[in-house]
């Protein structure tokens, strides 16, 4: 159940992509601002990430499940039935708020039950299965465009809400034990302050955070490289991107057997080398001019990989750096780990406008990772401290 309520925002994130060039012409509308519905989503996202923690700590885990899906069902009707551009990214916020109750309360819940390294498993099983929403997302979203309308991956998404729900109800316990601590605006401000005090939570945070913004800057500058740079086309891309994505799963499946017997830091370093060595990687192929679609999807493959351990591990990490307030560690990690995403891909895009060279894609995906080793082994050396 936590697999499937943590899916559900992945899912709506990637399968409208294929519409939207057609909802531009559908809305009367630009490419730039039919964008909106999925920069404000991935906006809303990191900013509802910040209440959701919190409120799970004040009313439980369940509750926040339950209504969360509940205004997602509703604002995928909105998105249905949108008739101007400004319903539709209207419909697209409230889903933002509502699916991401499942993506923050599945780490809390998992976290809630087990240890540490348990939890790293449990979120290394999770997280690999949550790769497969957004990997044949768009493929569905193609088809049903085609066959459908722009409005039928909306609807699939809300009959597999609606699934969800029906099931979460009778099987998604409460787990919060207490006690359910009543957030005020300002003593939830000071929640977040203590946890960023904590070098015990800004540690792994921070972890996650770079190891996350190496992804998403690839996933900001790798389309105008494979295809304005090496000649590719989208069919190419598309399909050397199951690379990363089979990569990471790869590395979630190595969490999820051996977190228990190596232990969460132990997979989280295995993990930032092998972000390091991709990074080497494209450097390497880079300088000796043999950067090609593979070869470059092939250093992001050990990255993901790499990724597929240490967020996991660091995710579990960060949550459990203070038992009071694990909804709310699970809210501000989460926030901090897509708005470095977000950074970093708007880097990436920036950096790569009008460049006719690959090479400032390459040294933020390796600026990323060496911060990522920094933050890990210095946080970790000031702890012994």
């Amino acid at each position: 159940m936590l697999v499937a309520v943590s899916a559900i925002n992945p899912l709506a994130l990637n399968i409208f992509m294929p519409s939207m060039p057609g909802m531009v012409h559908f809305f009367n509308t630009d490419y730039a601002t039919v964008q909106l519905t999925l920069t404000l989503f991935l906006a809303s996202i990191a900013l509802s990430q910040l209440f959701i923690g919190p409120l799970s700590d004040r009313f439980g885990r369940r509750p926040v499940v339950v209504y969360g899906t509940a205004l997602f069902l509703v604002a995928s009707v909105v998105c249905i039935y949108a008739t101007s551009i400004e319903m539709l990214i209207a419909g697209r916020i409230l889903q933002a708020f509502g699916g991401c109750t499942g993506m923050v309360m599945g780490r809390a819940i998992i976290r809630d039950m087990h240890g540490l390294d348990k939890s790293a498993s449990m979120m290394g099983y999770v997280t690999m299965a949550m790769v497969v929403a957004p990997m044949m997302a768009p493929s569905m979203g193609g088809y049903l465009d085609g066959q459908y309308g722009w409005q039928a991956s909306f609807v699939l998404v809300f009959v597999y809400a609606a699934v969800v729900l029906a099931f979460g109800w009778f099987l998604i316990g409460e787990t919060h034990k207490g006690p359910f601590r009543a957030e005020s605006p300002v003593r939830m401000l000071i929640s977040y302050g203590t946890l960023l005090a904590t070098l015990k939570f800004l540690r792994p945070a921070l972890q996650i955070s770079f190891s996350t913004g190496a992804f998403f800057a690839f996933l900001g500058g790798a389309p105008y490289v494979t295809m304005e740079l090496l000649g590719g086309t989208p069919v190419a891309y598309g399909i050397h991107f199951m690379i990363a994505s089979i990569c990471y799963m790869i590395g979630n499946f190595v969490t999820g057997r051996m977190s228990e017997s190596w232990g969460a830091e132990r997979l989280v370093g295995i993990g930032l080398c092998f972000g390091l060595a991709g990074g080497l990687w494209l450097l390497a192929n880079y300088a000796m001019d043999t950067l090609s679609i593979l070869t470059l999807f092939g250093g992001m493959g050990f990255i993901a990989m790499g990724n597929g351990m240490s967020l996991p591990s660091g995710t579990a990490a960060a949550i459990s750096a203070d038992p009071t307030r694990v909804g709310a560690a699970a809210g501000l990690s989460g926030s901090m780990q897509l708005t470095a995403g977000a950074i970093a891909s708007f880097l990436s895009g920036s950096f790569l406008s009008g460049s006719d060279s690959a090479l400032p894609l390459i040294i933020l995906m390796f600026s990323c990772a060496v911060l990522a080793i920094i933050v890990q082994t210095g946080g970790r050396w000031l702890e012994r401290q």
